[in-house]
């Protein structure tokens, strides 16, 4: 059994504890879940009249039309305008003008502090109140992107930052300027770093879509709401809205790890001599783009 220096291999009486310390808290966690369950069935929220709607085919095609597709979309444009703006200010915060760079750490750490909830109200109550329900809706996405932006800026910043350092001066010395070497070196050999962060801060752009009731925004969460209101059958509508949102989640997990192993994960990293001399050849001395 092999062992790392941070960590020492565990012996038979540890693994022995160890398994007993498993088999102690699954059994607790079975015990946990059936008292949920059996107090639930007693209050009767396993009642098939609070569950019809949501087998009932109008209801059915609100829920995934009006619910589901809108939530896809909010939570898209989102991410869409989360990884510009993450782009745009995690290389501004690299810039070597402090014009450039302090200002835009300043909107970072702003939006980044700030809770998507509140960001939400802001937005809303600033520039969509008098616009209805797509008011609404873009106060959502906005508030999505400014957030969820916030947080890419960082690990754009941090997944740049991690390419070692040989690398950037190896395509200064072929004569190449910051703007090749960010755009031809660092970025993407840091896209391998970076895209896990990434798939992560979609997923949590996608939840948090959830929080658009606060301002009555379309969605899935709107939809359920009109239906526990009406047939008072609250637990169910917990209970299918988390299974889309953990549905749509995993599909869109299973989607960026998809692209990550067909377009990144396969490729080797970009030759910094061969980008070089291409820099070189086509810019003379590697003027920026």
């Amino acid at each position: 059994m092999s062992a790392s220096i941070l960590y020492d291999a565990p012996g038979p009486r540890t693994v022995r504890r160890h398994r007993l310390y498993t088999v102690l808290v699954s059994l607790a966690l079975v015990a946990l879940v059936s008292w949920a369950v059996l107090r639930l069935y007693q209050e009767g929220q396993f009642a098939y009249d609070k569950w019809e709607v949501f087998i009932t085919p109008r209801y059915v095609t609100v829920i995934l039309v009006d619910g589901v597709l809108t939530t896809l979309k909010m939570a898209g444009s989102a991410v869409l305008g989360a990884l510009v703006f993450g782009l745009l200010f995690g290389v501004a915060k690299l810039a070597d003008r402090r014009w450039i760079s302090l200002p835009a750490a300043v909107v970072v750490e702003f939006f980044r502090a700030v809770p998507a909830l509140l960001m939400m109200i802001l937005v809303f109550f600033t520039f969509g109140v008098t616009r209805g329900e797509s008011g609404a809706y873009w106060s959502v996405v906005v508030a999505l992107t400014l957030y969820n932006g916030s947080v890419l800026a960082e690990v754009f910043r941090a997944g740049i930052v991690a390419v070692p350092k040989g690398q950037s001066e190896a395509a200064y010395a072929l004569g190449m300027s910051k703007n090749q070497v960010t755009n031809l070196i660092l970025l993407p050999q840091a896209v391998k770093i970076m895209l896990p962060s990434i798939i992560s801060q979609c997923v949590v752009a996608l939840k948090d879509t959830s929080l658009g009731y606060a301002v009555a925004a379309p969605g899935l969460t709107a939809v359920t709401r009109l239906i526990y209101l009406q047939f008072n059958n609250q637990v169910p509508a917990i209970f299918v809205t988390a299974g889309l949102y953990v549905l749509m989640c995993l599909a869109l997990t299973l989607l960026a790890t998809w692209v990550q192993k067909r377009y990144v994960g396969e490729r080797n990293p970009l030759d910094v001599t061969r980008v070089g001399a291409v820099g070189v050849n086509s810019g003379g001395s590697g003027g920026a783009f």
